[in-house]
């Protein structure tokens, strides 16, 4: 419990899973009850039994649960929340629903809604940043209308380019082309795929740079403007144009390259006028050392912890207060860079069925522990993992004096790791840890499609799972743990 005034006495976190879990803890930490919202397959999920009151707002479907405005808005307002806490994914970047809470006397947790739109639109993003001196990747930053205007764009920029969809992001309607054949099919295919998913066909396209690395800047703004980031991640490691596996701070990056990029991510936010918690996201081409602007990501980011522990700076409780309207706490002489951290994003997903989702009962969980070993988690051992949502249910991340040290301890971590009952990509983590290009930070953004990666064999259980028999059922000491939170009465219906 905070010896301090809280700033806000309670807040609605309009999420679910690790996420969720993750804001609870700092409330708790801050003195702020919590609100947890669930769909009808979350009704038993940790962030339910670990808020202070959870609200049921519909079907498993997103678009009726999580993506439904109405419910959630409905749901904090009949508690009594002060303030919204979007996550990441779902409702976290969408413009409506950051005005929507203004309109309702909601504080929403994150930057404005002009913000979000600037940020969704990414032709629109560079095309504005480039007429403010902030250097983007060659390309032509207008929406492509068909093929042969793609065409006459890639020839003057040469190729390879990438194909990559106006509005959108998580790699859905990317495509590398090396030639005029394989961008014809690609325009098709990208345009068809981007309206599916995002509502909209138009295309961008830009230089694409085979061994360029992916570099971002985390930023703190509070309401005044004052601007202060607390330094790089590395996300090069990537699969299916998806971070998987992040690390702070970039084994490439000097002193000199870590100004320079920190320096154009804070111009890039004083520029764009952002407030609140962001990411400004760079593409690195060392064989320029040029740093390309790639897009602004107006939420907390999946890989925060990582700079959390190499800075001490807790970011979710950075986001409430500077919403509560308070002032940065740091000056950017107070923010100092210690050690190395590494993150490895758990995935319900079977890696020898090309990575499909794993969804099902969780028989068996055990998380790592022990020295600079932090788990980020929101499942437990007899929770289902619904197929109806991002397989990710955990992240392992670790701290230690220096990436060698790191990349030891986070295999120790994952050795550890016991979940049963489904596949994970555990296995594929250990095998990129001793990959001996990844020991030595030789990667890139096409690291894992160049890479022959084979995920290593995961023994069933290390550990023995405590089991009382009633009757002919076994009943497991979490089945009675969750029934007990039932009867606590946390969990609001309707």
């Amino acid at each position: 419990m905070s010896l301090e005034s809280p700033p806000f006495k309670k807040i609605l976190i309009a999420n679910r899973g690790e996420i969720a879990v993750r804001v609870i803890r700092t409330c708790k930490e801050l003195g702020i009850k919590t609100v947890a919202v669930y769909s009808s397959v979350d009704k038993d999920a940790l962030h339910v039994l670990m808020a202070d009151e959870a609200c049921y707002i519909g079907p498993p479907e997103p678009l009726k649960s999580y993506l439904n405005m109405d419910a959630i808005i409905k749901a904090a307002k009949r508690t009594g929340a002060e303030a919204i806490h979007p996550g990441y994914g779902f409702l976290s970047q969408n413009p409506d629903f950051a005005e929507r809470c203004e309109e309702e006397g909601l504080v929403f947790i994150g930057p404005s809604a002009e913000v979000h739109r600037f940020s969704g639109d990414k032709v629109g993003a560079k095309r504005f940043l480039a007429h403010n001196g902030i250097p983007v990747v060659p390309g032509k930053y207008e929406p492509l209308t068909d093929v042969d205007e793609a065409l006459d764009v890639a020839e003057s920029i040469g190729y390879p380019v990438m194909l990559k969809p106006r509005f959108g992001g998580g790699g859905i309607g990317m495509r590398i082309c090396h030639g005029p054949d394989e961008l014809r099919e690609a325009f098709m295919a990208s345009s068809k795929l981007a309206l599916s998913a995002f509502g909209r066909s138009e295309l961008y396209l830009e230089k694409y740079y085979p061994r360029a690395r992916h570099i971002e800047v985390q930023i703190l703004v509070d309401k005044r403007g004052r601007v202060i980031h607390l330094f790089e991640r590395e996300c090069s490691i990537q699969r299916r144009f998806q971070k998987i596996l992040e690390e702070a701070p970039s084994p490439i990056i000097d002193d000199e390259l870590r100004e320079k990029v920190t320096e154009l991510a804070v111009r890039v936010a004083k520029t764009i006028k952002y407030i609140n918690a962001g990411t400004i996201e760079f593409l690195f081409v060392p064989s320029e050392e040029a740093f390309y602007f790639l897009e602004v990501n107006s939420r907390i980011q999946v890989e925060h912890p990582v700079t959390e522990m190499i800075t001490g700076v807790d970011i979710v409780e950075m986001q409430i207060r500077i919403a509560a309207g308070e002032d940065l706490p740091l000056d950017q002489e107070d923010v100092a860079m210690r050690g190395h951290a590494i993150e490895c994003r758990i995935y319900a997903e079977d890696p020898e069925r090309n990575f499909e989702p794993s969804p099902g009962r969780i028989m068996g969980y055990d998380p790592p522990g022990g020295p600079g070993v932090r788990v980020d988690d929101g499942v437990y051992a007899g929770c289902e993992v619904p197929p109806y949502y991002d397989p990710l249910i955990s992240k392992v991340i670790v701290w230690a004096p220096n990436r060698e040290k790191a990349i030891i301890r986070m295999r120790r971590a994952l050795e550890e790791y016991v979940i049963e009952g489904i596949k994970t990509n555990i296995g594929f983590h250990l095998a990129i840890l001793r990959n001996p290009a990844f020991i030595k930070g030789d990667i890139y953004t096409r690291f894992l499609d160049e890479v022959k990666i084979e995920a290593e064999k995961i023994p069933l259980s290390r550990r023995p799972h405590v089991r009382e028999t009633k009757g002919e059922s076994e009943v497991t000491v979490e089945e009675k743990a969750v029934d007990a939170w039932k009867l606590s009465g946390r969990v609001m219906l309707g």
